[in-house]
């Protein structure tokens, strides 16, 4: 495990399940709300899960298996790969309350073991904001095209490059072309009082610009399906995240 890695372990391991807790609820009270409709917790993705019956999905970075879990109520063989021990907690657990099962396998994404998984996913899924995580986009991607199957399908959701240029009161921050590896706050560390803010660990971020990152999906060998882009959250008229389809 590299130092960008151990440093991001480090936070995402730091009062990350209760987070989860605090944000999404308990782990019963979370199943409650996906099992009404699982198909929904997808939210822009559902269009591209309509047959998973059987079908064996990885879903890198899945967190706390907001994702993961649906999945896997639709039929999916769903395998989480991510790095917080914190996460894969919460996680099972919302599992155990949906009457479900998901594999979880805590890892750096760089240390997945190709003699197990070479070839073996039928969909990898990634959404959320994590290619930041990875200083080594290029290698990222070409693990990404290993376990997956001939003709399997990548789903890559992120944020949008353009995202990071526009401050809060919508001004212009000029620093798209920075490809420096960065310390930055924890996502959810503004979750918690000021007080408690200040024992949080930092992570360590790496930020890319569209292009590098649609180069680095064609480079690695996957073919470039589709390229979507997406409002704000609340729709405002910037673009906030995308997602490319790929297949191998």
């Amino acid at each position: 495990m590299n130092q960008q890695s151990i440093t991001n372990k480090k936070a995402w391991e730091y009062r990350a399940y209760e987070f989860w807790n605090r944000r999404d609820g308990s782990p019963m009270d979370n199943a409650k709300k996906i099992l009404k409709n699982p198909k929904a917790s997808l939210k822009k993705h559902k269009q591209y899960f309509d047959k998973t019956e059987g079908i064996k999905i990885a879903n890198l970075c899945g967190s706390n298996g907001r994702k993961a879990v649906p999945l896997a109520l639709l039929g999916a063989d769903v395998t989480v790969f991510d790095i917080s021990e914190e996460n894969k907690r919460y996680a099972l657990e919302l599992a155990k309350c949906a009457n479900t099962s998901i594999d979880y396998i805590v890892c750096d994404i760089y240390d997945i073991n190709l003699n197990t998984y070479l070839d073996y996913f039928d969909i990898l899924y990634l959404e959320g904001g994590i290619l930041h995580y990875f200083n080594d986009i290029d290698k990222f991607m070409e693990i990404l095209f290993s376990i997956l199957k001939n003709d399997g399908q990548m789903i890559l959701s992120d944020f949008h490059p353009l995202r990071r240029c526009i401050g809060s009161e919508l001004n212009i921050i000029p620093n798209y072309f920075d490809g420096e590896l960065h310390n930055g706050d924890l996502a959810y560390k503004h979750f918690f009082d000021e007080l408690e803010q200040k024992d949080f660990p930092d992570v360590s971020i790496r930020s890319y610009t569209l292009s590098e990152i649609i180069n680095s999906v064609i480079k690695s060998g996957f073919k470039l399906n589709k390229f979507d882009e997406h409002r704000g959250w609340n729709d405002e008229n910037i673009p906030w995240e995308f997602t490319i389809l790929a297949t191998k």
